[in-house]
């Protein structure tokens, strides 16, 4: 198999630490990285502050990620922070993007004449958000006002997309479509749930210890929702980009892990595949 594209995800916003909204954002870009056959290192979540967001940029450079993902923070008030947090980590100024400008000009006017907001066109508020990193490209929000942003960032890649969850989605199945193609070329990923009839983890282990280390091409991690549960969920995992060569390896590991579970007296059936 391909070498895997290794991603990071930084989740950005007070409000988020503070408790006060829930973050689905992480959750979802996880799958959908992983459908696309790519590899997620780390996420994290910070303040609304600059200097943080760029330490964290930098760190995630020098660990030679693939692709960072940003998620908040482009807006248009004083604690929108992220683009000149990311342009302070790659070393870079911000600057008037005429073409984001543009774009969203063009969204305030349209959701004026759709009577979603009361005034079209620009404000010094709004034209905050055309200011992008130097050298990055607006991506079109299909969803709300705020651009996404691509920046190069030499091997590496960062793409800032905004923190309400419609918006990142609209614009991570739209604009950012190409980018995706181009990165992650015809990545895949095939996933294997078995759910073993068991209220204990511990008896599990050394069959998983063995399987783990016979299959090092496949993830596979057993789940209980408490301790004491009367199911085990075992799921395996593998990506790449040839379909028949995943397949054979989640076949293979199902396989083993179907057989020591029979060994042991263990109940179980197959939850589903991808």
């Amino acid at each position: 198999m391909s070498e895997q594209v290794v991603v990071e995800i930084f989740v950005i916003g007070n409000e988020i630490l503070a408790g006060d909204i829930l973050d689905t954002n992480t959750n979802w870009l996880c799958k959908e990285i992983g459908n696309l056959g790519g590899y997620v290192a780390r996420t994290a979540t910070l303040r609304d502050d600059a200097g943080t967001i760029a330490t964290e940029i930098r760190a995630a450079l020098g660990r030679g990620t693939d692709v960072i993902f940003t998620s908040g923070g482009l807006g248009p008030t004083v604690d929108d922070l992220t683009l000149a947090g990311v342009a302070q980590g790659v070393g870079v100024k911000i600057q008037l993007h005429e073409q984001a400008l543009k774009m969203i000009g063009e969204r305030y006017d349209e959701m004026a004449a759709q009577g979603k907001i009361a005034h079209g066109g620009l404000n010094p508020s709004r034209e905050k958000m055309a200011w992008l990193p130097e050298g990055a490209v607006p991506l079109s929000n299909p969803v709300g006002t705020a651009c996404g942003v691509l920046l190069r960032a030499g091997k590496a890649s960062i793409i800032s997309l905004p923190g309400i969850p419609p918006e990142l989605k609209g614009i991570f199945t739209s604009s950012l479509q190409p980018f995706l193609r181009g990165t992650f070329g015809a990545g895949l990923s095939a996933v294997q749930n078995i759910i073993a009839r068991c209220n204990d983890e511990t008896l599990m282990e050394p069959l998983l210890r063995r399987i783990i280390g016979n299959h090092p091409k496949v993830y596979i991690k057993s789940l209980v929702k408490t301790c004491g549960a009367p199911e085990i969920k075992f799921t395996l995992k593998a990506a790449g980009n040839d379909r028949s060569e995943l397949d054979s390896l989640i076949d293979a590991a199902s396989k083993e892990l179907r057989d020591g579970l029979e060994s042991v007296g263990v109940p179980y059936f197959d939850a589903q595949k991808q």
